[in-house]
């Protein structure tokens, strides 16, 4: 079947497919005549990756809705069934997103038509929380319907282990085969919320469950007398960002002690178009323009972000001058990561076998701050589910002890209740380190240049490109092949010491689409396809002996590297 002949047969399908409903037909009718829109709904199914799916809203193959949502549920309901071993049941959460909770009712409906019980949360919750609850009600496996930052029309739906962590590989690899022994949407069994309540299958979140979380993370807390100390002198922003933080960010910040917490009026509701913001991501500066104007009417200490599913946080401080700057996810990570050892350090609580876990494009200065605490640092690949892989196994070994994993977008987790990351603790822990080192008269900026002077001029950029669509995918796959065929000798007249192909599977990782460049003089680039967005991310990174160094090294070298991924 050529690649049309598959788009037209199988919206054709859709418009004659009895289990699909009227309004989903006509939204479909509507595009008869837009020949490039029905290819970009149909020219593939919407890809189940080892993170679940995510997408567009809309009809189609390719597309986010509840035929997609319950096919891949079907096949996760047969993935659990295939281990009659135990009675299953699946703890389902949901962020602000347009269908975020129809969808994560679909998902519970299918659950319990296949005699699996759903546990949903009543409403908006974030996602370290479902994580969290699938380890707390002992849960065979986990669902969050969530896009995460990406634009408003996307959704998605992530499939979480029973560990609490997003699936690995080979589970995802499993569910994805019971994907694809669906043969129709006739495949996917159903029943009714009230035939589901009835039966006991469908069970509500609430209360309970918030509180039991609340607490695991407020346990983490390694000065919680600080907070009691200074928790009204901290003057703190928050902006949830119209999404899942708001209440649950502020309950912890509480609990713990912070009494000066302002929360920016205008992004506190949730908003599936995010209205105020061009993007709903705390690793842009502009989604915090709001939240810094609210800073400079209070002279916040630090203003904190959180993205619609509050599993990614970012931090705005003041620099030498007093203007707000917003820290990177590697220097929000080098502060927390230096904030905990030390203060692990101090009450004689840091573990002999205690480890910090990052990802392979994550700064090396948070691992050089691990090592000066003799501490033992791993690296995965990119995605929090390997860091939380890894945090299984030591559960289970009993190897080394989890003490702080993060990655450079802004995702950061301390503790083992969760094996996912967690913005809710990490606002906690970079407020907690405020508020430390405010009482000794210093900014988290001061911190951070007192870092650099100890460790080195750690500094990193990252560029990427949308390249959307068929051909935007097939233009990232040439882009690889590129640089894969073709490795540079050298950049910028610094030869290339050494070239890690990670689709060949090293360093006992799995094989994954990345290719990372390692210079002579210690500074790398990394060239990587995005996992859920139609995107191909470069990272730089260089350690110079002055800051103006640094940059000029960066700068440089990420100047030369683009030029060639954009030729």
């Amino acid at each position: 079947m050529t690649a049309q002949s598959r788009v037209q047969t199988h919206y054709k399908l859709w418009l004659e497919d009895e289990t699909i409903d009227a309004e989903t037909k006509a939204e479909l009718e509507a595009l008869k005549d837009q020949a490039q829109e029905i290819e970009d709904r149909f020219y593939k199914d919407l890809e189940f990756g080892t993170g679940g799916m995510r997408g567009v809203v809309g009809a189609g193959t390719n597309r986010m809705n509840l035929y997609t949502i319950g096919r891949a549920t079907q096949g996760l309901a047969q993935f659990l069934l295939k281990d009659p071993s135990r009675r299953h049941a699946v703890v389902i959460a949901y962020d602000s997103r347009n269908f975020s909770p129809e969808f994560a009712l679909e998902s519970a409906l299918v659950l319990a038509a296949n005699g699996i019980e759903a546990h949903v949360f009543e409403s908006l919750r974030p996602t370290p929380e479902l994580s969290f609850a699938v380890r707390q009600l002992k849960a065979s496996a986990g669902i969050v319907v969530t896009a995460s930052h990406n634009p408003p029309e996307y959704n998605g739906y992530k499939v979480y282990g029973s560990d609490g962590g997003q699936m690995v590989t080979d589970q995802a690899s499993q569910v994805m085969e019971q994907i694809g022994l669906l043969e129709s949407f006739a495949s996917v069994r159903r029943i009714s919320q009230g035939e589901a309540e009835a039966k006991g299958l469908l069970h509500w979140l609430g209360e309970e469950i918030d509180k039991a979380y609340t607490e695991a993370v407020t346990a983490v807390s390694p000065n919680p007398e600080i907070v009691k100390e200074m928790g009204n002198d901290l003057q703190i922003v928050y902006t949830p960002l119209h999404g899942a933080g708001n209440l649950s960010v502020r309950r912890v910040l509480k609990e713990l002690g912070f009494q000066q917490v302002h929360v920016v009026a205008e992004q506190e509701q949730p908003d599936a178009l995010f209205s105020t913001v061009k993007s709903p991501n705390p690793e842009e500066k502009a989604a915090f323009e709001l939240a810094m104007d609210l800073g400079r009417r209070i002279d916040a200490d630090i203003i904190i972000g959180t993205d619609p599913d509050c599993d990614r946080m970012g931090a705005v401080v003041k620099d030498a001058s007093g203007e707000y700057v917003i820290l990177s996810g590697n220097q929000s990570g080098a502060i927390m990561v230096n904030y905990l050892l030390s203060s692990l350090k101090e009450r004689g609580q840091l573990p002999d076998n205690g480890v910090v876990i990052k990802t392979i494009v994550t700064s090396e200065m948070g691992a050089e701050i691990a090592r000066s605490y003799g501490m033992h640092v791993i690296n995965t690949l990119t995605g929090f589910k390997y860091i939380g892989e890894k945090m299984t196994e030591f559960a289970r070994t009993g190897e080394r002890q989890f003490l702080f994993g993060y990655e450079e977008s802004y995702g950061y987790l301390a503790g083992t209740y969760a094996r996912d990351k967690d913005a809710v603790i990490a606002s906690m822990l970079i407020c907690e380190a405020a508020a430390y080192y405010k009482k000794q008269g210093k900014t988290l900026y001061d911190v951070l240049q007192e870092l650099y002077e100890k460790h080195g001029y750690f500094m990193e950029k990252l560029e990427s490109r949308t390249l959307k669509g068929k051909d935007g995918l097939a233009k990232i796959g040439q882009i690889m092949d590129d640089w894969r065929t073709n490795p540079p000798a050298e950049v910028n007249g610094v030869k290339v010491k050494q070239v890690l192909d990670y689709s060949n599977g090293i360093d006992d990782l799995p094989k994954e689409n990345v290719l990372k460049y390692v210079l002579e003089n210690g500074a790398w680039f990394t060239l990587r396809p995005s996992g859920t967005e139609p995107k191909i991310k470069v990272y730089f990174a260089v350690n110079g002996d002055t800051a103006s160094e640094s940059v000029r090294q960066l700068e440089a070298m990420a100047e030369t590297v683009m030029t060639r991924v954009d030729a």
